[in-house]
């Protein structure tokens, strides 16, 4: 299935292709106070509809995840990161998926916090 998602004000929109089979809610410092919850897929899956200037980025702890958010509404859309065996992966935040059903979502927790 092919999801279309965006920041609230649309300044950053992208396509995202897969099922959704579990997301991720993080418990970190930083995932805690954003609130979302994550799919993780291959940078193969995802296309930035929008020019990467428009992004702005936030690193922090260990600066192995990019975290970016649009500077004009604030929202943080997806994060990007090195999984473990090198390759590229996309942390895709479903609440910025107006079509995605959040009740429907399995929701798995990830002690982020004590990493």
């Amino acid at each position: 299935m092919e999801y279309q998602g965006s920041c609230h004000c649309g300044g950053i929109a992208f396509t995202v292709e897969g099922e959704i089979g579990q997301v991720v809610d993080c418990n970190c410092s930083m995932c805690r106070r954003r609130g979302g919850l994550l799919w993780f897929v291959p940078d193969s899956a995802f296309a930035l509809r929008t020019p990467r200037e428009r992004l702005a980025t936030y690193l922090f702890n260990r600066r192995h995840i990019q975290h970016h958010f649009c500077p004009t509404c604030g929202i943080a859309p997806f994060g990007e990161g090195q999984a473990p065996d090198g390759s590229i992966m996309i942390a895709v935040n479903v609440r910025c998926l107006p079509e995605v059903e959040l009740d429907a979502l399995q929701v798995a927790p990830f002690d982020g916090a004590r990493l």
